[in-house]
C-alpha cells in the first residue's frame, strides 16, 4: 500500500495521549511490564518516563511527539509489515508516519514476545 499525504496528515493530528492506553493495554494483555514498554518507547524515541507522562499531559499530537523526539540512529533497522505498509518501502517525504510505524512495529514485537535484545536492534 501507498502512504498518501491525507493518510500522514490524519496521523500526525492524532493525540498520543489517546493511542498511549491502547498500545498499554495490549502489552498488558500479553504479560508485558510498563517498565518494558517505556524502555522500548525510550530507545526507539528518546523521552524518559517523566517526558513521556509530560507529552500525555500536554495531550500533544503525533506530529509534536515525532518532532521533538530524537529517533534511535538504529531506527532504519526496523523493517517488517505494520497495517499492510512495509516500513521500509514508506518514502522519505512521510516520515512522521514511518516513525509511527516502526514505534507500533516495536510494541507489536514486544507483544508478541520478542527478546528485548532483539526488539532494541543494534548495527
Amino acid at each position: 500500500m501507498k502512504v498518501t499525504a491525507a493518510k500522514e496528515d490524519k496521523v500526525a493530528q492524532m493525540i498520543f495521549a489517546s493511542i498511549y492506553p491502547l498500545y498499554w493495554n495490549r502489552l498488558e494483555k500479553n504479560g508485558r511490564t510498563r517498565e518494558e514498554f517505556h524502555q522500548v518507547i525510550e530507545w526507539f524515541t528518546g523521552y524518559n518516563e517523566s517526558q513521556l507522562q509530560s507529552l500525555i499531559d500536554e495531550k500533544v499530537t503525533f506530529q509534536t511527539f515525532f518532532k521533538e523526539a530524537t529517533i534511535h540512529p538504529n531506527a532504519h533497522l526496523i523493517k517488517g509489515v505494520v497495517c499492510g505498509y512495509r516500513i521500509e518501502e514508506i518514502d522519505d517525504e512521510f516520515e512522521l508516519y514511518r516513525q509511527c510505524r516502526q514505534m507500533e512495529k516495536l510494541i507489536d514485537e514486544l507483544a508478541k514476545g520478542r527478546k528485548m535484545d532483539k526488539i532494541l536492534r543494534t548495527s
